[in-house]
């Protein structure tokens, strides 16, 4: 999504209280590498309620996440719950950490951030600070 939307903040969090604090795991930093992204400084953290409301758009990799967030969500959440692929299909982005595929986790990434950064009302933040997106 960086890649896209640099003017955007765009940030990562999980549902669950999984591995807050830790690096992704070795061989998604590898894969990811490979195509010019830098994981190494990311760490895992939980998804907070001041989430829903500090960004525009909170996006799921998969069914199971999007149900988890619309169940976190606050009543009265500004930001918009969204599949993670729905601008391309409905597909879950399946966790490669489980399907050891992190090359067709990465294609499915790639072909998703791409129709996001399109999307009329989060393409202004490809350029322009003053119209910030939060992702």
């Amino acid at each position: 999504m960086r890649a896209h939307l640099p003017a955007a903040e765009i940030d990562s969090a999980g549902t669950s209280d999984w591995h807050i604090g830790s690096p992704p795991y070795g061989p998604a930093i590898d894969a990811a590498a490979k195509r010019g992204y830098d994981l190494s400084r990311q760490r895992a953290r939980q998804i907070r309620r001041a989430d829903f409301y500090a960004f525009d758009l909170v996006l799921a990799m998969d069914a199971s996440n999007l149900a988890d967030l619309a169940r976190l969500a606050p009543a009265d959440a500004t930001a918009t719950i969204a599949l993670f692929r729905a601008p391309v299909d409905s597909a879950d982005v399946t966790d490669p950490y489980y399907t050891r595929d992190f090359e067709a986790a990465l294609d499915l990434v790639e072909e998703a951030a791409a129709a996001w950064a399109l999307q009329p009302h989060i393409s202004s933040a490809r350029s322009s600070a003053a119209s910030k997106s939060r992702v």
